[in-house]
């Protein structure tokens, strides 16, 4: 789907007509806030990207130095060009970027934490260009991360400024955090979540602090924009809704946001990747691909038991084996992990260790591609549901774990790596090489490969001209751009 050609098709009535939406586009601006953590960061301007197409002014603020590592790794740089998206540097303020600490006594990136910290301080320049765009246009809109509700509070100051609360996780994790109504899911409690993961072990006080900080500001949203779909996550999103519809505040499912850039990449690129050339030359479905993210870090002995893993099951993978982010990913050295003596030689006929940033969609989405490790990110499970690729969940911390459960549980397109009351131990090279067999080359793994075959399908089909999640964002943009 071409992003530039998002909002031609005039059989969807009011929705989708060009000319009923852009009437009226002159006269409104949208603010986006993304939290500076790279997968928020991704998300957001994703949505920037769809929204700017509808011929709507988009300001996406953040740091100095996050906007650089956004635009760094946003993998469809021609929809960056669109005329309607305005960037701005908010001044960075003063942060500590130290390594990533591996032997932490939990996996959560508390190495970070001084760049979330510093996020607080953005107050004053966002309510600044607030006031810059509110003087210029009939209404202004605030699109904000979750993480950022406190520094965009100054919107409720303005009488043509009104906002919507950015979702980054998935509806299941925030329905279980945040909806109040509790009956909601008593029946589901009862059933289908039965042995959920705690959320002991998934941050960390001080990142709680910076939770809180948000709670007396997310009032002022008045609806909430998940990046997911119905065909994923309905019965969540659903409840959801209600609960929010008995507040007066709306939702929009627009999810997946990853579906419309992975071609622009081949066509502005003078060469692939290469692990795409190296998948070119493997029979369809037989790769795992292995990546964890950007803020995971593993101890030496369980990168040692994972190389060993992957080499004991025989399958082929490709293992994405970077250093987790810093705070600012621009300064400083970065660790290259350790692998055991020969391994990269011994494993060049079905195994390939890259070091550096990839295309996870293209990776993903290619015919060779038949199962993903991986730490259960949501945009990482969006993006391997979206493209059919069964998950091999082995969560690290923040919502992940949950997530997990969704993807191993409830929908059934992944078999878990290691329970998440163990995640302090050390997942051996045994246990590694079993869930990749599982996965890769079991009954258990090809009715897994079915269902999310399925799934995928119709999640793409809901991106489409037609489909549910794109009926969704023209929902959204005709209640920004209403009268």
């Amino acid at each position: 789907m071409d992003a530039t050609n998002i909002n031609q098709d005039p059989s969807h009535g009011a929705l989708s007509s060009g000319l009923s939406v852009r009437s009226k586009n002159a006269q409104v601006e949208v603010i986006v806030v993304p939290f500076p953590l790279q997968s928020h960061l991704d998300q957001l301007l994703r949505l920037s990207c769809l929204i700017a197409a509808h011929n709507i002014p988009v300001h996406y603020a953040t740091t100095a130095t996050h906007l650089r590592q956004a635009k760094l790794r946003f993998d469809s740089q021609t929809h960056l060009q669109n005329s309607n998206i305005h960037f701005h540097e908010f001044p960075t303020p003063h942060f500590l970027s130290p390594p990533p600490i591996p032997n932490s006594s939990t996996k959560f990136p508390s190495h970070l934490q001084p760049s979330f910290e510093a996020s607080v301080h953005l107050r004053e320049p966002a309510a600044a260009l607030l006031r810059e765009v509110s003087a210029a246009t009939r209404r202004v809109v605030v699109i904000h991360d979750f993480l950022m509700a406190y520094v965009v509070q100054d919107v409720g100051s303005l009488p043509n400024a009104e906002s919507y609360m950015f979702c980054a996780v998935s509806a299941f994790h925030y329905s279980l955090r945040f909806l109040k109504d509790q009956n909601s899911f008593q029946v589901l409690l009862d059933q289908e979540l039965k042995g959920i993961p705690s959320l002991e072990g998934c941050s960390t006080p001080e990142f709680q602090n910076l939770v809180s900080l948000q709670y007396d500001f997310l009032s002022l949203a008045a609806g909430i924009i998940f990046n997911s779909c119905w065909s994923i996550e309905g019965t969540y999103i659903d409840l959801s809704t209600k609960e929010m519809n008995s507040k007066n505040k709306q939702i929009w499912a627009v999810g997946p946001l990853n579906h419309d850039t992975k071609s622009d990449r081949r066509e502005i690129s003078n060469s692939r990747h290469k692990c795409l050339e190296w998948l070119d030359k493997q029979v369809p479905k037989s790769v795992l691909y292995v990546s964890f993210g950007t803020t995971t870090s593993m101890v030496d002995e369980q990168i040692k038991e994972l190389a060993m893993g992957l080499e004991q099951s025989k399958h082929k993978f490709i293992w994405i084996l970077r250093d987790a982010d810093k705070g600012d990913i621009f300064t400083g050295d970065v660790k290259r992990a350790q692998l055991p003596e020969g391994y990269e030689e011994r494993v060049k006929e079905f195994g390939l260790v890259v070091r550096d940033w990839v295309p996870q969609v293209e990776i993903l989405g290619h015919p060779s591609t038949g199962g993903f490790m991986s730490h259960c990110g949501w945009n990482s499970c969006l993006e391997s549901i979206t493209m059919g690729v069964p998950l091999a969940a082995w969560p690290m911390h923040s919502d992940q774990p949950r997530n997990a459960f969704l993807v191993t549980d409830i929908l059934k397109v992944g078999v878990a790596v290691n329970a998440w009351e163990k995640r302090e131990e050390i997942v051996n090279s045994s246990a590694i090489a079993r869930a990749v067999k599982s996965l890769m080359a079991s009954k258990e793994g090809e009715e897994t490969r079915k269902r999310v075959e399925e799934m995928g399908s119709a999640t793409q089909q809901a991106v489409e001209e037609g489909g549910i999640s794109r009926l969704e964002l023209y929902s959204f943009i005709a209640h920004i751009t209403r009268e």
